[in-house]
This record gives C-alpha cells, sequence and structure tokens, in this order.
C-alpha cells in the first residue's frame, strides 16, 4: 500500500468533508436564529466560521503541492477541526448541544486513517474536550433550570454515552483498520512476488528455447576449432588460443546442458547431501573454468563443523552470477567467503571495484536494472528471487577499503531439506 499517495487522499477527502460541515454550521445557525428566534453570539461564532474556511483554503493550496502528506499534518489538520467544533459548541450550549456528537467524527476519520497512537490521542482530546464543555458554556437560555435534576441526568448519559463510543472506536476501528492497512501490504508484496514468478518463467522459457537454439551453432564452432587446431599446429600462439576458444565453448555446452537438465530434476531425489565447504569449492571450481583469468580466494568458516546441505543447482547458478558481477567490476581478484551458525548460511562475495552507491543498492535486485551499459540485471534480478524463495536474502553494501560487497543469507533449514 502506497502510503503516502493514501494520506494525500485522506487529507483531500477533509477538505470536502469540512466544506460540507462548513455550510452545514451556517445552515444550522441560520435555521436556530431565524425559525427558532435562538439568541446566539453571531459574531463570534462567524469569525469562527471564516477561520474555519480560511483554514480549509490553506488545505486546498496545500493539496496542490506533490510533496507527501505525513499522518502527524493529517493529525493537526483534524486537530483544528476540533478545535473549531469546540469553540462552536462552547458559544451554543456546550455538551447541552445536540449537535455534541460531531466529535466522533474526527475520532473515526483518525481511527480509520492513522495509526493507533494518533486515533488515542484524538479519543483523549475528545472526551476532554466534551467534558470540559460540561462545565465551561454559554447557555442557550431555554430555561432547563424547570427540570434541572432530568436535564443533567440526561447531559450526563449523553456524556457516558460519548465516552463509551469513543473508546470503541479508538480500539476496535483503529484495530480494524490497522489490520487493514497490514492486508494490503501483503497484497501488495504477494502482487510483485507473482509478477517477479511470472517474469522469471517467462526467462526460464526463453533460456530453455536458448540453449536448444544454440546447441548446433557451440558444435559447429567446436568442430572448427579442432580442424583449425590441426591446420595451425605448428604455431604455439595461435594454437594456445585455440585451446582456450575450445575450452571455452565446451563450458558453453556444460553450461547449456545443465540448463537443460536442471529443471527436471527432483532435488531431494538426485542432488546429492554435501558439506558447505564441499559446494562452495564445487562453486569455486566451476566458475573458474567460466573466468580463468580472475583470481578467486575462497575461505569458509563458522560455529561446528561445517553442516551438510543439499546443493541446489538454482543456489550455485546464483552464486556464479554474483560472482561474475564481481569479476565485472574487480577483474583482478575476488574474493568468497562462506560462514555459518546453528540456524544460517551466510555467503559474502567481495569485490575491489568502484563500491556501490545508495541509488544501486535500492534498485539492485528489481526487472531489470543493471549499472552495466549493455546489462539488462537480469543476474541479480534471479539471485534476488532465487534466495528470497528459499527464506533467504540479497545484500550490496560497500566494504571497508574500497569495493562491493554482496551478502547471501539463507536460512540452513531451507537447504538441509526440500523446499
Amino acid at each position: 500500500m502506497n502510503a503516502p499517495a493514501n494520506a494525500h487522499s485522506n487529507l483531500r477527502r477533509l477538505f470536502f468533508l469540512r466544506s460540507i460541515t462548513v455550510g452545514g454550521q451556517v445552515l444550522v445557525i441560520a435555521a436556530a436564529v431565524l425559525m427558532f428566534d435562538t439568541p446566539l453570539p453571531l459574531g463570534a461564532m462567524g469569525a469562527i466560521i471564516v477561520l474555519q474556511t480560511a483554514a480549509n483554503g490553506r488545505t486546498w493550496m496545500r493539496l496542490r503541492k506533490a510533496a507527501p502528506v505525513s499522518e502527524a499534518e493529517l493529525f493537526l489538520e483534524l486537530l483544528a477541526d476540533v478545535g473549531a467544533l469546540t469553540a462552536l459548541l462552547y458559544l451554543s450550549g456546550g455538551s447541552t448541544n445536540p449537535f455534541v456528537s460531531l466529535y466522533l467524527l474526527p475520532l473515526i476519520i483518525a481511527a480509520t486513517a492513522l495509526t493507533a497512537r494518533y486515533a488515542w490521542a484524538m479519543a483523549g482530546l475528545t472526551i476532554a474536550c466534551y467534558s470540559a464543555l460540561m462545565f465551561f458554556y454559554l447557555p442557550l437560555g431555554h430555561g432547563h433550570e424547570m427540570h434541572s435534576n432530568a436535564f443533567n441526568l440526561h447531559v450526563l448519559g449523553m456524556w457516558a454515552n460519548f465516552l463509551v463510543s469513543a473508546v470503541l472506536i479508538a480500539s476496535f476501528v483503529a484495530t480494524m483498520s490497522a489490520s487493514i492497512r497490514g492486508r494490503d501490504r501483503e497484497l501488495a508484496i504477494a502482487r510483485a512476488r507473482a509478477l517477479r514468478d511470472e517474469q522469471v518463467v517467462a526467462l526460464g522459457t526463453f533460456a530453455a528455447g536458448a540453449a536448444h537454439e544454440l546447441g548446433t551453432p557451440l558444435s559447429t564452432i567446436a568442430v572448427l576449432t579442432k580442424e583449425l587446431e590441426r591446420q595451425y599446429a605448428a604455431d604455439p600462439g595461435l594454437r594456445e588460443d585455440l585451446q582456450l576458444l575450445r575450452t571455452q565453448v565446451d563450458n558453453c555446452k556444460r553450461i547449456i546442458t545443465s540448463l537443460t537438465t536442471a529443471a527436471g530434476l527432483a532435488r531431494a531425489g538426485q542432488a546429492k547431501r554435501q558439506s558447505v565447504e564441499e559446494f562452495l569449492a564445487g562453486v569455486a571450481e566451476k566458475w573458474a573454468l567460466i573466468r580463468p583469468q580472475v583470481r578467486l580466494d575462497l575461505r569458509c568458516g563458522g560455529a561446528g563443523a561445517a553442516p551438510q546441505i543439499v546443493g541446489e543447482e538454482t543456489v550455485r547458478q546464483t552464486l556464479i552470477n554474483i560472482l561474475n558481477n564481481a569479476a565485472d567490476a574487480s577483474p583482478h581478484a575476488v574474493e568468497i567467503e562462506g560462514t555459518w551458525n546453528v540456524a544460517e548460511l551466510t555467503i559474502e562475495v567481495r569485490d575491489r571495484g568502484p563500491g556501490i552507491t545508495d541509488d544501486i543498492a535500492a534498485k539492485a535486485g528489481r526487472a531489470f536494472f543493471s549499472t552495466k551499459a549493455a546489462g539488462r540485471g537480469i543476474g541479480l534480478f534471479l539471485a534476488n528471487a532465487t534466495i528470497e524463495r528459499l527464506g533467504g536474502s540479497v545484500a550490496l553494501f560497500n566494504r571497508d577499503g574500497g569495493g562491493g560487497c554482496t551478502r547471501v543469507t539463507i536460512p540452513l533449514t531451507r537447504l538441509a531439506a526440500d523446499a
């Protein structure tokens, strides 16, 4: 749920409601004077209504600004309404005025639109104002002294009714509103997760199609490379380059084969259990074949013996993607360190590149954001999707001494059993 946008909408609704209220107040005062011949201090009441209108004009100007509306600002607007209502009631009978129940209106708005602390603050304020109006007010002069005991009991009953209503609204309505806001946040997260899953499925479909299409040209390149090796066997430099090219082609074919088979494997049934150290060593070995020119330093350690995990292929590929990003930023050397405790496994990939700005850290992992000129951000997006599916998290930050660090945290229970 977009809280700033909702607060802006709530302020707009308050503006229109206040406009209706001011118009209603003018009509009620006019009816009381003209139809019921009720003596009222029209000058003072008119001044209050003018102030309300001016305040509403200021609210209208505020709504034309793009700046977000905070909860405190909306609460102050409601305080102004409570103050105006209290002044009008003081001038027209106080707690004996039948419109004293209008105190419930700002309380309901606070309970539905603001958090619980503001709702309870508004409840305490309206109860205090109502209570004060039982003792301090200008009487309407209807001669209630003829039945003062009964009327006083009636006014006391109205106050007790308002007290109960205020407490109920502040408790139940505020709790209900908080639940609704929480549900909206969960729905927004679920929608974002569903969209991300759709994008992952689409990427998987394209990857499968690309893997199928790339098989033939890679085989052709491999055959031509072998022919060129035989043809230029007398040139050691060129033969070495061709061998490196053939090695990379074989790596590409191996990656494509794993892409087409990994999705069909039953994780617990096919993947073997191994220690964290063995798993990370396998990741480092596989990545070294892809980026042999980059030095990789691997360290492992933690509380107790290395835990046994099921080395899921998606996690392995995620770490390779992160290592590739680190190598792009720091082409000479990168580091990977795995640590563990009884609850979770933490893997950090560090580089000595230019570092990570706050904007990059906030946007990284979204589909698709990349700092590379030709990049699409797919690597970090898939890393986030994979790790979050396992109940973990991916964090980017700057390391001491310069460079960036990508920290992957995964609960060990999700690696030790079926996800």
